[in-house]
C-alpha cells in the first residue's frame, strides 16, 4: 500500500473541471470500446500507456483497442488508422499524434464522425479534443540536466543526444537541456546530435561522439531508450560517463539500480494511458472531466526509485478525485 500511494503522489496540475457535454454521446453503463492511439512499438515509453490505458478500461468495465503503426512514428499509416477507426466507430479515442502537426487533419476527421477524443502525450495543434494529458517536457529537460550538472560540480564536457528534430517533446526537453548548461559556465558542451529517441541510433551517435571527442563527462539523453544506447556506446569503449535520460521506463529503472543511468526524468506515461481514458470514458457517461492535466516532473534517482520499481501491471491507477486534489493550488 505505502508503494501505490507514493506512485500516487506523483503532481498533476488540473485547470477547471468542465462538462464535455458537446463531444458525449448517449450515456452508457459500461462496456464502452476505447480506441487507443500510440506511436510506435519500439519506445518502452508507449507500452507504459497501453498498459495505463488497458488498466484504467479494467477497473471501469470498457475495453481497448490499440491503433500502432508498424514503422515507427509513420505519419501515412496513423492517417490510414484513423480512416480504419472512422468507419468502426469506437465509443471514443485517447490519441496521440505521430506528429502533432501532421495529424490535425485526421483528428478533423474524427471530429467529423462526431467521435469523442482525449489528446494525451503531445498536444495537438489543431482539432477538438475532451481533454489534454501529457507532461511538462520543458521543466523535465531544465530538472533532469540540473541533477546531472550537480553530480558533475558544474564542470566537465557535456553531448546532447536529442529525439526527433522538430517534435514538440524534443524541442522542449533540449530548450531545458541547454537552460540548465547557461546556469553552469564550466560546462562545455561539445555536440547536440538527434538519436530520434531510438536506441540503436543513440548508440551509433554516441560511438560517433566518442571518437571525435577524447572526453565526455555526461550525456544528456531525451528518453530513455536514447541513455540505454550511449551506456552501451560506453561500455563497448571502455569509457565512463554520467547519464541521463527522461521518461521513467522499466529498463531505465533497471540501469538506475545497478548504477549505469545516473538517473531519469518520469514522464509517467503509464499515468497519461490511465487519465486519459478515465477522462474518455468519464465523457462518454456524461461525467464531469478535466480538460488538462499537466504532470509535475519528478527526478527518478538511487534516492528514490524504489516506489517506481514496480511492474506495470501491478501499479494502480489515480482515481478521478486524485487527479482533482492533486491538481489543486
Amino acid at each position: 500500500m505505502e508503494t501505490t500511494m507514493q506512485y500516487r503522489k506523483l503532481g498533476y496540475l488540473a485547470l477547471p473541471l468542465l462538462m464535455a457535454a458537446a463531444f458525449t454521446t448517449q450515456a452508457r453503463a459500461d462496456g464502452e470500446t476505447i480506441a487507443v492511439f500510440t506511436k510506435n512499438q519500439t519506445n518502452p515509453f508507449f507500452q507504459t500507456v497501453r498498459v495505463g490505458a488497458d488498466n484504467m478500461a479494467k477497473v471501469l468495465n470498457a475495453k481497448t483497442l490499440h491503433y500502432i503503426p508498424t514503422k515507427p512514428d509513420s505519419i501515412p499509416e496513423q492517417l490510414s488508422q484513423i480512416e480504419d477507426v472512422v468507419v468502426k466507430k469506437p465509443s471514443a479515442i485517447v490519441f496521440t499524434p505521430v506528429d502533432y502537426k501532421a495529424m490535425v487533419p485526421g483528428v478533423e476527421k474524427i471530429n467529423d464522425a462526431k467521435i469523442p477524443v482525449v489528446n494525451i502525450t503531445d498536444r495537438s495543434a489543431g482539432g477538438k479534443f475532451l481533454s489534454f494529458i501529457g507532461a511538462d517536457d520543458y521543466s523535465l529537460g531544465l530538472e533532469t540536466a540540473r541533477y546531472l550538472l550537480k553530480a558533475l560540480s558544474g564542470k566537465g564536457n557535456i553531448v546532447i543526444i536529442e529525439g526527433v528534430k522538430g517534435s514538440l517533446t524534443n524541442v522542449d526537453r533540449v530548450r531545458g537541456f541547454n537552460d540548465a548548461l547557461k546556469e553552469n559556465p564550466g560546462i562545455k558542451l561539445l555536440a547536440s546530435q538527434p538519436g530520434n529517441y531510438q536506441r540503436l541510433q543513440a548508440l551509433q551517435v554516441m560511438e560517433n561522439l566518442m571518437q571525435s571527442n577524447a572526453q565526455i563527462d555526461g550525456v544528456l539523453a531525451a528518453n530513455d531508450a536514447m541513455a540505454v544506447g550511449a551506456i552501451e556506446a560506453l561500455d563497448g569503449a571502455n569509457r565512463k560517463a554520467q547519464v541521463i535520460g527522461i521518461n521513467g521506463t522499466k529498463e531505465a529503472i533497471d540501469a538506475i539500480k545497478s548504477g549505469k543511468l545516473l538517473a531519469s526524468g518520469d514522464y509517467n506515461g503509464f499515468a497519461q494511458g490511465c487519465l486519459g481514458t478515465m477522462m474518455a470514458i468519464r465523457a462518454l457517461r456524461e461525467q464531469p472531466v478535466i480538460n488538462e492535466i499537466v504532470l509535475k516532473p519528478t527526478i527518478i534517482t538511487q534516492d528514490n526509485f524504489k516506489p517506481f520499481d514496480v511492474p506495470l501491471e501491478s501499479r494502480i491507477c489515480p482515481t478521478f478525485e486524485e487527479a482533482v486534489k492533486l491538481g489543486v493550488k
